[in-house]
């Protein structure tokens, strides 16, 4: 079962991200703490949104958390999905897909014309499991990135 989340899960999504941060191997680059995804998710202007992937019993087992882009070249909105995770004892039970579904389905209702994502370049699981649902990837576009120390010297030389 695929649901919005609701603040109450904000302990279990941020428990998610842990273990999604551990996974990938950068445990030590969360910063995230419960308030801030509290206001992120649902404060007085949301920046993004989340759904739930439960069990029959109602556990969470995974996540999908996003927020809405802008493509010019198509002239509307997109999803843009920064983390999907399904908890290891659950994969392969049609979570993740479930998510992606969901997102999709938003997508096709609202009149987005893209879901978008990253990947790292060693996870050919998730790699696999993408492609098998017929998405490709963007190979011509290289993510930049400034963050900490150079973020804030740019910033400076304003």
């Amino acid at each position: 079962m695929i649901r919005t989340a609701v603040v109450d899960d904000v302990p279990v999504i941020h428990a998610m991200v842990r273990e999604l941060a551990a996974y990938e191997k950068a445990l030590d680059e969360v910063r995230a703490s419960e308030e801030q995804l509290r206001e992120a998710l649902f404060g007085e202007r949301p920046a993004a949104y989340a759904h739930i992937a439960e069990t029959e019993d109602g556990e969470a087992v995974g996540f999908a958390l996003w927020f809405l882009n802008f493509s010019t070249w198509r002239g509307v909105h997109g999803i843009y999905l920064e983390d999907l995770y399904v908890r290891p004892e659950a994969r392969g039970g049609g979570h993740g897909k479930a998510l992606l579904t969901e997102l999709a389905r938003i997508c096709v209702a609202r009149g987005y014309e893209r879901l978008e994502w990253s990947v790292l370049n060693w996870n050919t699981p998730s790699i696999d499991f993408y492609e098998s649902l017929g998405a490709r990837p963007q190979d011509e576009w290289t993510v930049y990135r400034l963050t900490d120390e150079a973020l804030h010297k740019l910033g400076a030389s304003a």
